[in-house]
């Protein structure tokens, strides 16, 4: 059975949980909670504030263990990791 739907008045999109509706709405309303105290970037999410804080930090923990390059997050160094595969994961339409 499905649950309680929260459809979205501003486009088609419904959410399952309220908090899911809630943070969505901030999409359609320019609202953003969340700054960096460094350099004052306003985020609508605390996810993408927190990837942004690397920057600042200088963090970067995830490491290529073939070649010892770091980065900021885990999508970056799977892509990375292409270059010592040779995996093409991309293919040309034609």
């Amino acid at each position: 059975t499905v649950g309680k739907l929260f459809p979205c008045a501003e486009c088609s999109k419904s959410f399952t949980t309220s908090s899911d509706f809630i943070r969505h709405q901030l999409i359609h309303s320019g609202e953003k909670l969340y700054s960096c105290a460094d350099c004052g970037k306003s985020f609508s999410r605390s996810y993408n504030l927190t990837q942004h804080r690397l920057i600042h930090t200088g963090e970067k923990a995830f490491t290529c263990p073939d070649c010892g390059k770091s980065f900021t997050q885990h999508s970056y160094l799977t892509r990375h990791r292409l270059i010592h595969t040779g995996e093409n994961p991309f293919t040309c339409p034609d």
